[in-house]
């Protein structure tokens, strides 16, 4: 009788320790939750921030320049005594040193990620892909004086009427910078895609290139797009190189051999104090900043889109 009554008191004793653990254990779970959520939060605000900031700025600048002015003009000269404000100088120099870096890095950037995950071993995988992608880390401001003192005298031996500022040094060494983007990411894709679709090919006669181009490639075409994607994104918004090799002066032009400036290498030239706070010359920086961010979501969208349409044939 004692022992039963032993016993009970005991089960009775762990109910609240039990309840009072399962209520700790609710506290940080919710606690944990909150914090993930006040984290993307934190995300979505600061994104939210600097979209009303460049329309803000913007809308004041178009309630003095005409947007007709803006759009239609062909010189881009705010800091000038005689001011034209056309933005397209700077939309071609951005669209062409990114278009170079595009040319260049993406055959390279798709073929080693197709010899790393189709040809190589696996220890020359794990040695050549890290080594790779340390070409990433490098700091762009290396790349730039490498593009003036290495890439364009070398590029003057061979293209003549070459200018010691161009757009096509700075867009080689872009390329260069970004391979590692699309080869990894792209690698990545097609390393992920099942071992058994190419068995299958191989089964149906197929060869092991014709099983590359036709099957895995196709397959692994969603992740490729998203890494190109990703690339194109980061050669829009790279600063130092074009600051540094391609020159500042804003041309209506698509010839590679001249001096040119970007959207970003303008902004780093306001920046730096080219422009008193609050004038008008100061809040192109902004209407600049809101070209460029326009430009990355419009081909982000399109991105997306494509890459659904490629899942969608798949």
């Amino acid at each position: 009788m004692m022992d039963n009554t032993h016993k009970q008191s005991i089960s009775i004793e762990r109910i609240p320790l039990e309840e009072a653990s399962r209520g700790i254990r609710l506290f940080k779970e919710g606690l944990i939750k909150y914090l993930l959520v006040f984290c993307s939060l934190v995300s979505i605000f600061t994104t939210v921030g600097i979209i009303l900031v460049l329309a803000f700025e913007t809308i004041e600048f178009f309630k003095v320049v005409p947007l007709r002015e803006f759009l239609l003009d062909t010189e881009w000269t705010p800091l000038f005594y005689e001011k034209h404000f056309g933005i397209w100088p700077l939309l071609l120099g951005t669209v062409l040193t990114s278009a170079i870096a595009i040319v260049v890095a993406l055959p390279f950037g798709i073929f080693a990620a197709i010899y790393l995950s189709e040809f190589a071993s696996e220890r020359v995988r794990k040695i050549v892909k890290p080594a790779l992608e340390l070409l990433a880390g490098v700091p762009t401001v290396i790349y730039g004086y490498f593009a003036l003192l290495i890439v364009t005298p070398f590029l003057q031996n061979v293209i003549p009427n070459l200018s010691g500022f161009n757009s096509i040094s700075p867009g080689i060494v872009m390329g260069i910078m970004i391979i590692p983007l699309i080869s990894s990411l792209s690698e990545d894709a097609i390393y992920a895609v099942p071992q058994g679709l190419r068995e299958g090919a191989y089964a149906l006669g197929g060869r092991k290139l014709p099983t590359i181009f036709r099957v895995v490639i196709p397959t692994a075409s969603s992740g490729i797009v998203a890494a190109v994607t990703l690339a194109i994104s980061r050669a829009l918004g790279e600063t130092m190189i074009v600051t540094i090799a391609a020159g500042q002066q804003p041309r209506f032009t698509l010839d590679p051999r001249v001096p040119i400036e970007t959207m970003t290498a303008f902004i780093v030239q306001v920046g730096l104090g080219d422009a008193p706070t609050g004038t008008l010359e100061y809040k192109t920086l902004f209407v600049v900043g809101s070209m460029l961010f326009l430009m990355t979501f419009v081909m982000n969208m399109w991105s997306q889109r494509l890459k659904g349409r490629f899942q969608q044939e798949i």
